[in-house]
């Protein structure tokens, strides 16, 4: 069927040829899921192997604007469900996707998006299998908001976890961080900023598999996403029992992102990073971690920042330039102005 339409209209929520119209020229067409039915059908040889076990994970994106420097909601959408299976150590495998469009969104702009995903899903090794589409009232929705739910294997043997890190695991991230959040500040055009940020958008399950190769002692390991790298370090502190100390002189941030964040009295340890991960490793093998992260692009920027240590537990530490110390307490409330 050929969409004529240039705009969504309320007629193509409706059920009937309009709708039909636009998932098969705009959805299906791109998407290709294996079937018509009403569920998608999977099957994957690594789920007969004695000991493997599914991760199934979900989520919701909101952004505002749709396209950003560095990317779209699209793009927000699978790499963010793709990270959300990789840091458990699943290989990502299969992906659903629903569609809240908000009548008058532009046809052109939901290809865009469309064709965004169907990119990154290819780039990640995964299969957009199952969707729906739902189309609500003008004024109801922020344009379209996009859920993704998410499946994966974790073979045998593989067991990540913030309770299973240990006092001397080191602390790595993959890249500099904050530079989603101070993308999307910029990018909103209503704080008179200049500075030429793009996001860091992008999916880690090949960086994931990677770095568990070469570092099969990987304790955990979670996305910066909302809330940045302090509060997955707070949430892997307290899940753990541990303190965390992390060193200011470590941490990789763009001067852009600290001016973005002196100007807005933000802190860039909780601006989102949507490319970014902080995973704990024993010492021992921290170099061939890193080693193998900075070896793709995705973590070319890697580096160690810290470590966890007895001490009380739930506390995530700064050591300063200075030689002091200040507590990263987990973000209380909004870190205002929202980028989501």
């Amino acid at each position: 069927m050929t969409l004529r339409a240039t705009h969504v209209t309320m007629a193509h929520g409706g059920g009937g040829r309009a709708m039909r119209e636009l998932i098969e020229s705009v959805f299906t067409d791109v998407f290709r899921p294996p079937g018509s039915e009403d569920q998608a059908r999977l099957a994957e040889e690594a789920l007969r192997e004695p000991g493997a076990r599914l991760a199934f994970t979900t989520d919701s994106f909101v952004v505002r604007p749709l396209r950003f420097p560095g990317g779209d909601i699209g793009k927000l959408a699978v790499c963010g469900t793709v990270n959300d299976l990789a840091v458990g150590g699943a290989r990502p495998l299969w992906l659903s996707a629903a569609f809240i469009i908000e009548e008058g969104c532009e046809v052109a702009l939901l290809r865009e998006v469309v064709a965004t995903m169907a990119e990154e899903a290819a780039r990640a090794g995964v299969r957009i299998v199952t969707g729906d589409t739902k189309v609500v009232e003008r004024g109801k929705a922020d344009g379209l908001f996009i859920t993704t739910s998410g499946l994966g294997v974790i073979p045998p043997g593989r067991d990540l976890g913030a309770a299973r890190i240990r006092p001397g695991d080191v602390a790595i991230v993959n890249g500099v961080l904050g530079d989603h959040g101070a993308a999307i500040l910029a990018a909103r055009g209503d704080l008179a900023l200049s500075a030429e940020l793009a996001s860091d958008c992008a999916g880690l399950g090949h960086l994931m598999q990677a770095a568990l190769a070469a570092a099969p002692g990987i304790t955990a390991a979670r996305d910066c996403t909302r809330g940045g790298l302090a509060s997955a370090l707070n949430e892997m502190a307290a899940e753990a029992g541990l303190a965390i100390e992390i060193d200011e002189t470590r941490l990789p941030l763009r001067p852009e992102v600290v001016g973005v964040c002196e100007i807005l009295g933000l802190d860039p340890l909780y601006l989102a990073s949507e490319g970014r991960l902080v995973l704990f490793c024993p010492e021992a093998e921290a170099a061939a971690a890193l080693a193998a992260m900075r070896a793709l692009p995705e973590g070319a920027g890697a580096v160690a920042i810290g470590r966890a240590m007895a001490g009380e537990p739930g506390r995530v530490t700064l050591r300063t330039a200075f030689g002091g110390a200040r507590i990263v307490d987990m973000l209380v409330g909004d870190q205002l102005p929202r980028i989501c």
